[in-house]
């Protein structure tokens, strides 16, 4: 079976991204890489490494250059994909959105979390995508023709956590994660403050209170521990290229031993291709560090365990382009349509980088 793809909004990071995978994919081909700026343009001269991997060009991102494709991937803004997405369902292909619009069941988050100005106008897609984490929603996946792919820094809080929410160690006081991000999650035409004068050297905190991936972050955990959960979540960027790194602070009324926790890591996650659990005594790298998943699409998870505050410290490493969106979605992709999981992704990180 091969599948002809199309990548709308491809010449940013993440469209980069998603041509690099998609053209070393066994069932894939693809057939269209739009661009409204770069229109005509050969693709690898805005993203020269896959010069010599592909021929194309990019053309006018429209409704019927995309419709070209049996499976699409939106690479838009936020706010963008909500305009593609309701003709290319209706029209039979299947849709993997990188944005935000179609990530949250409740139609009035958007209007919380993204401040549109009225509730998403298409409460009936929303509770036919499925949300992308293919270790949290692999059933939903098989056969599914709307997945909405996870955020970056959301993907890595969740993982780090599920666990712990699937094991009812979450609800007394909101765990607080703390989440640093590299200059890529900007995207490619960031504002001032991600130019290499600003961000060099720099560890700044943004939107500290009030960001927007809480709103998957809490929606996710909630389902796994049959409750409402709230999250404290606090992002800084820092001086990175690609890379997320989360830090997650829970505090218990009984505090799990080591073993306890090795068993609900390994009972959610030991099916998992892409999940490396990372607590080691010896070696160089004793806890997950992003150095080690870059380029990939592993989560590697770590935790410690704190009993003079009763405090479960967890922590989560990923590449922000891999596993944080192109990856993620190729992944969901393959559980989709019944490729091997890691189809596409069988990358071993670079080191040293």
């Amino acid at each position: 079976m091969t599948l002809r793809t199309c990548v709308v909004g491809a010449s940013g990071f993440v469209g980069g991204e998603l041509l690099r995978i998609l053209l070393q994919h066994s069932g894939v081909e693809v057939v269209c890489a739009t661009s409204r700026k770069f229109k005509g343009e050969y693709v690898y001269r805005v993203h020269p490494h896959l010069r010599g991997f592909t021929q194309l060009k990019f053309v006018e991102p429209t409704i019927d250059a995309a419709l070209k494709a049996d499976v699409v991937f939106l690479a838009l803004p936020h706010g963008e994909s909500v305009k593609w997405v309701p003709k290319l369902y209706e029209s039979g292909v299947a849709v993997f959105d990188l944005s935000a619009d179609f990530r949250l069941k409740d139609p009035n988050a958007y209007v919380e979390w993204y401040k549109w100005p009225q509730p998403h106008p298409y409460p009936d897609l929303l509770q036919k995508a499925v949300y992308g984490q293919p270790e949290l929603h692999r059933n939903e996946l098989v056969g599914a023709k709307l997945v909405a792919v996870p955020g970056c820094m959301a993907t890595a809080s969740i993982l780090m956590l599920a666990p712990l929410a699937k094991h009812g160690l979450l609800g007394g006081a909101p765990p607080v994660v703390d989440a640093k991000i590299g200059s890529s999650g900007a995207g490619a035409e960031g504002s001032i403050v991600d130019l290499h004068s600003y961000r060099t050297y720099v560890v700044r905190p943004y939107e500290p209170v009030h960001h927007r991936h809480i709103a998957e972050i809490e929606q996710e955990l909630s389902l796994l521990a049959g409750k409402k959960i709230r999250v404290a979540f606090t992002p800084h960027a820092v001086d990175l290229v690609r890379g997320i790194f989360a830090t997650g602070h829970t505090y218990v009324e009984r505090l799990p031993t080591e073993a306890d926790m090795w068993k609900m890591y390994r009972a959610l996650f030991g099916d998992s291709k892409f999940i490396r659990i990372v607590k080691d005594r010896l070696g160089i790298a004793r806890y997950p560090n992003t150095k080690y998943v870059i380029g990939s699409n592993f989560v590697d998870l770590g935790f410690e365990l704190d009993p003079r505050l009763n405090r479960v410290v967890t922590f989560a490493a990923i590449d922000n382009l891999v596993r944080g969106a192109a990856g993620q979605a190729v992944q969901a992709f393959n559980v989709a349509f019944g490729f091997p999981e890691d189809e596409g992704l069988r990358y071993i990180p670079l080191a040293p980088v």
